[in-house]
């Protein structure tokens, strides 16, 4: 009688669960390892909530020439402390986007933001993609966020609108889900709720 053969299990570095993502405001969340594009003149707010909702260093990338900065105390009073944040003032274009890879590829924080003074085009954001993935086997899968004025970034994982939505009797911004590649396009209105931030389904256009 001859011995059956030994079995041999086959190891992958793939994890045993998958990554439920980053929540922005629960229930909305955000991949992991790529790289999502926000646009809208509230984009940056959409920037400082996720980075409220992250721990660790943020890494924020933006054009040298612009005059708009991000105010501290402004920034600290939504919750997020401004010393996470290191800044990188880039000289030209070109070099905005070469410090984003390699930041996301160095896998040094877990939340990389781009200010980009306009959409990406698919080859540099295929290479911000390939770059969040190599960073995420370096630790933390890090979550890239490109911020441009009017939307429209190719390969970007998802796409979001913030406008402000404030009243005389409210503060409010309006969250739009442009597209996503694993989740329907939808609307909601973000509003304060006691230290934080909460959900309100709305219409498109309400």
């Amino acid at each position: 009688m001859y011995p059956l053969p030994m079995q041999h299990a086959r190891l992958t570095r793939s994890p045993h669960r998958p990554d439920p993502g980053q929540t922005l405001i629960a229930p909305i969340r955000l991949a992991r390892a790529r790289v999502h594009e926000a646009h809208g003149p509230a984009r940056h707010f959409f920037a400082v909530l996720l980075a409220r909702a992250m721990t660790g260093p943020v890494f924020w990338v933006m054009p040298a020439w612009q005059a708009a900065r991000l105010h501290g105390p402004g920034v600290a009073a939504l919750g997020l402390d401004p010393g996470r944040i290191t800044f990188v003032h880039a000289a030209a274009e070109v070099d905005l986007l070469w410090t984003l890879e390699e930041v996301l590829r160095a896998g040094a924080a877990p939340l990389v933001v781009g200010e980009l003074p306009r959409p990406a085009a698919l080859t540099p954001m295929r290479r911000l993609q390939l770059a969040a993935e190599a960073g995420a086997g370096k630790g933390a899968p890090p979550l890239g966020l490109v911020l441009t004025p009017e939307g429209g970034s190719a390969g970007a994982e998802s796409r979001w609108r913030m406008a402000p939505e404030h009243g005389a009797d409210r503060t409010a911004w309006a969250l739009t889900r442009e597209r996503a590649r694993a989740a329907p396009p939808a609307t909601w209105r973000v509003m304060p709720d006691g230290d934080g931030f909460a959900l309100a389904r709305s219409a498109p256009g309400a």
